[in-house]
């Protein structure tokens, strides 16, 4: 095979996907920053300008996605997050 032919060759890729799920948290009047901030960096393993942007964006918008993965690592989070007093859930 000539270097032409090897320049042209025609490469073939194929991409193994797994499913992703988002963890959505919902904003609510009862939790406080620093709370939601918190909980965040403790749960989601968020750095504290993670934690507070989404903070930030699920005071604003009504809702952020605060870690996306395969289910049966997102479940345990979600129920850290419902029992710390937060509205989430998986989609």
């Amino acid at each position: 095979m000539s270097v032409k032919e090897q320049i042209l060759e025609k490469v073939v890729t194929k991409e193994k996907t797994t499913p992703q799920n988002e963890l959505v948290l919902y904003n609510d009047d009862v939790n406080t920053f620093d709370h939601v901030i918190n909980v965040l960096i403790h749960v989601c393993s968020h750095t504290a300008e993670q934690a507070e942007q989404c903070a930030l964006i699920v005071h604003y918008k009504g809702k952020c996605t605060v870690k996306t993965g395969v289910l049966k690592e997102l479940k345990p989070q979600c129920e850290k997050l419902l029992q710390a007093g937060l509205s989430a859930e998986i989609i």
